[in-house]
Formats: structure tokens, sequence, C-alpha cells
């Protein structure tokens, strides 16, 4: 007996998956035994590799069942796991003019700080979660234009944490850095993530001061103040049509600034991302054109030496050559929304996660959960909208997805859709997001199919 599985025509070949994440490439004489369950007709040694990724059942199916029942539970490890991350969003004040803010919009009319007695009752809330182990991450605008809040968070959280490990991380622009900042962070073993969308003009065009000039050169002092402390330090990077013909200048200004990894990432149409789209924003294939010659420069770059990977890649390839989900929010089913992550605003509202606080800025409150005077971790995730958010982003039950080879690396974000489209659930076949993330899914599944051993070495160095 044949287990369910989604296809895909690849050249010659066509690729199979299953929900446990486990691929095959086949011909189309196999692909037709298997559709039509006749598996007589498979080759034994092609039926037993088969077997072994779980396409074919075998005689007994409840030794399937026992058999499927640890791997299951690794490409789904995130379901056994209670919310983990809680973004503090300091402030929606900030000293840069991006682009492509998300903090804010047109529509954004207030500005405001977190005071230290709504951040403690943020905390109390994020400790009621029965997870081990937690993050608490600074976010704004610019958090540290609030470092004081940033303080008394770390502090209230150290003297009350009991048996939680808690995780610091700190998103910054890191240009109001201060000697005395780093030494802080780093006496409180704070991880910091510095937005650094590449080289000078990359990074200028898309990250001005308001006051006026670009802010590249205090994202590399920054840097540099950091590295001399040893604090953990990653970067975020984010792609605008700006970024578009300076795919190898990008990479190469993360290697010089000492990098081992880059995290590409598209646009999300929020806040004046979605306001400035006609001169920022870009298609599906033009992102995507991007996106592989950067991975095409990044595999050149890798030697028995140097070790340089690209996120979203290493995220997919966890699951599809591990068959283990990595904890990213946007690449799960259900999301990560609330019952991943939670974001406190600074006026104590609390939301499903960071893109529901972002479609609020935009003066809609259809992802606010409720607000730390008032409510419990537990009133949180047993809250209409968490449950609806979950409903609306599993991908078993998503019409498009559930029949889609990819099913199981990927994920859907119902706030971006609703922002987008006005409802949870896409209006697009294939929408612009969907295009992305198969299309990066097809490079990889190409390069795979390939067999050739020394990318595919490169490729799981990454994920060691």
């Amino acid at each position: 007996m044949v287990n369910y599985f989604n296809f895909k025509k690849f050249g010659n070949e066509y690729l199979i998956t299953n929900d446990l994440g486990r691929y095959g490439f086949v011909d189309f004489k196999t692909l037709k035994s298997l559709v039509s369950n006749n598996i007589d007709n498979i080759q034994p040694d092609l039926k037993e590799r088969l077997k072994s990724h779980f396409f074919i059942l075998g005689p007994s199916r409840q030794e399937f069942l026992e058999n499927v029942t640890p791997y299951m539970r690794d490409i789904k490890s995130h379901l056994f796991q209670s919310t983990g991350l809680f973004i503090f969003v300091l402030t929606n004040s900030c000293n840069l003019n991006c682009v492509y803010c998300q903090a804010q919009s047109e529509s954004s009319n207030s500005r405001g700080f977190m005071d230290a007695e709504t951040a403690k009752l943020g905390v109390d809330i994020a400790l009621q979660s029965p997870t081990h182990d937690i993050t608490i991450e600074f976010q704004g605008g610019e958090p540290l234009l609030n470092f004081e809040t940033i303080k008394a968070i770390i502090e209230y959280a150290d003297n009350n944490r009991g048996e939680k490990y808690i995780t610091y991380n700190l998103v910054s622009n890191l240009s109001l850095l201060t000697e005395e900042i780093a030494d802080y962070l780093a006496d409180h073993n704070v991880q910091v993530s510095v937005s650094l969308d590449g080289n000078n003009i990359v990074h200028d065009s898309n990250r001005p001061f308001r006051v006026g000039g670009g802010s590249y050169k205090a994202a590399c002092k920054g840097i540099r103040i950091l590295k001399k402390r040893n604090i953990n330090l990653g970067a975020i990077q984010t792609t605008t049509r700006q970024s578009l013909p300076y795919s190898k200048e990008i990479i190469d200004t993360y290697v010089q600034l000492g990098f081992n990894s880059i995290f590409i990432r598209p646009l999300t149409q929020l806040g004046f991302a979605s306001d400035h789209w006609e001169q920022i924003g870009y298609s599906a294939e033009e992102f995507l054109t991007f996106y592989k010659n950067a991975l095409d420069y990044i595999l050149k770059l890798n030697s028995d030496d140097i070790v340089f990977s690209e996120g979203h890649a290493s995220i997919f390839l966890r699951k599809i050559i591990d068959g283990y989900s990595q904890n990213y929010m946007e690449l799960r089913s259900p999301c990560g929304a609330t019952v991943g992550q939670i974001a406190f605003y600074y006026d104590g509202s609390i939301y499903t996660c960071d893109e529901g606080r972002m479609v609020a800025e935009m003066g809609d409150y259809a992802f606010k959960l409720g607000d730390v005077y008032s409510s419990s971790f537990n009133t949180l995730i047993d809250s209409t909208v968490c449950k609806t958010v979950c409903a609306s982003s599993c991908l078993e039950a998503l019409p498009g997805c559930c029949d889609c080879v990819y099913q199981p690396y990927c994920g859907v974000c119902p706030v971006i859709n609703y922002a987008v489209d006005n409802d949870l659930f896409s209006k697009k076949y294939q929408n612009s997001r969907c295009k992305i993330y198969s299309g990066m899914l097809d490079y990889l599944f190409r390069i795979l199919q390939s067999n050739d051993a020394k990318i595919i070495n490169t490729l799981e160095r990454w994920i060691k």
C-alpha cells in the first residue's frame, strides 16, 4: 500500500514528498505505479528505498505507524513547544527613516515609549508560559531610544525567572550604541541583531537618518564595538528594489564585516513598505533572480576553510535533509502567531505577532489579543484571535497548500494575507509570497536532483 504523497515535474523526473518531509525523484513509470497503488511493478531496490522513506507502507499498517511516529514528532516538533518568543516593542519612534519601515505607516499618528511598569507586567505574562526556555526580544522603532526600560526588563526578569532560562535579543540599527551600553549588553549576555542591508550604496539608500545622510558607517561602527566584546551578533537584511543589482556586493559586505551567514529577506508589504510599494517593491520573479544570484555566489565562496550560509536555505534544508523542523515562525504549520511568539506594544497592547502589531500601526486592531493590565498567558492562548490565526495557517487543510509538493517545508502568514487581501486566506492562487518560497525550494531541489557531491556537501555543512 502507498502512503499519501504530492508530486511535481522536475525535468525528466518527478519530485515526490510526503507529510514526513521525505522526498525522492522518480521517473514517470514509477510515479504511475505509485498513483495507481501498483507497487509490484517497481524495481526491488527502488521499492525498498521508497519504503525506507515512508512512501510505501509495507505489509502492516500498525508497524508503519509505529515506525513513522518519531519522525513525525521531529518534523512537527514545534507543536510540542509552548510560546517561547516574547517581543517587547519599546517604542515606535526611531532616528532613522527607512523606506520600508514596518513599525510605522503613513496613517501612524502617535509616538510613544514603554514604561517600566508596563514592561514588568509583560514579563509576568511571558514567565507564565509553560516552556522552560524563553526569549525576550527588544524591538522598535529603535529600542535603544528606550534603553532604561531594556535594563528594567532584564533586571526584573532575572530576579523573577525561577527555573526558566531566558535569552535576551536586541534588534537595533546600532547608531545609538555607546561603549557603556555595549558593556551592559555584554555583562547580561544580550544577543544583538543589527539591521544591515548590504554595502553602503544599498544600506544608505534604504536606511537614511531622519536628519539626513546614510546610516551605514554608524552600523559598521556599532558592529566593531560589539565584536570587541565577543557579543553574539547577527544581522538582518531586507531586500528592496535598490538591492536587486547588488547581490554580490551585499554578500561581500557581510563577509568583510566578519559574518558567517546572511538571511536574505523579501519585503513584507506592511507599513511604509505598503505605502511606497510602487517605488521600492518588485515582483516575485525579480526577487527570485536576485536570490538565486546571491545563492550562486555564496556557494562559490564556500570552501574547505570557509562556511558562509544563507538563512532561508538553511531552514528549508534542515527539514529536507535532516527531517527536523527549526522553529522559525513563518515556515511552520500552523504559523507561530501567539503559539510561537507574542508581541507587547509600548502602550501595553498585546498582539499575535510582530506582523500583527504592524497591522495595528496601519489602523486595524484585528490581531490584538488583549493588554498587559487584564490578560494572562492562558487567556491569550485561549482567545478567539489565537484560534482563528492557527486555523487559518494549517497548511494541511488549506486549498492549494494541502496538495503542494512543498507543503512539509513551507508556511503561510494569515496576517499578511489580511493586510494585502483583507482576508486571512489568500484570494490569489500562488500569491507573491507563495511564488517566492516555491522558487527558493525549486532551486534547492534542483541542486539535490543534480547530485553534485561538492555542492550537496556544502549545503550539509550549513546545517551541522
